[in-house]
């Protein structure tokens, strides 16, 4: 069941809303905010990092394979989260850089532990965590 709702915006802020659902294809306002309030939503369910909530989320890391003894810490990484990891995505991008893309499951705490460590580790390029969520609560 949907229910209406009403806000009021002033008019330079409306003119950049319609601007930005308009740039990224949204067929209406409403869907714009729905997916909005979701993202803050998702962000909520993160922030009580002592929850025991099961939670998901995506781990991407940049790096160069030939930096001295890179690809052998992150393996490591991986393993001593085996847990943590539904799924790998190893791309080779050139002759020297990859990228690597990691789905995990567990709880919020874990999950951005291994981000934090992933992302902190000597030689990778660009590391980022991206939460998400299972969608039970949405």
């Amino acid at each position: 069941m949907l229910n209406r709702i009403g806000i009021s915006l002033d008019e330079e802020l409306l003119k950049q809303f319609d601007a930005l659902i308009a740039q990224r294809g949204y067929s209406n306002r409403s869907e714009a905010v729905r997916d909005m309030i979701r993202e803050e939503l998702i962000k909520k369910e993160w922030s009580d990092t002592d929850s025991e909530k099961t939670q998901v989320g995506v781990a991407i890391m940049v790096y160069d394979h030939d930096a001295h003894d890179l690809s052998h810490k992150l393996t490591h990484l991986q393993h001593d989260s085996h847990d943590l990891i539904i799924s790998t995505t190893h791309v080779h991008m050139d002759e020297s850089n990859c990228l690597e893309v990691l789905l995990l499951r567990g709880k919020a705490k874990e999950i951005a532990s291994l981000g934090n460590a992933i992302t902190s580790t000597n030689g990778v390029k660009m590391g980022k965590l991206v939460p998400a969520t299972t969608g039970e609560r949405l």
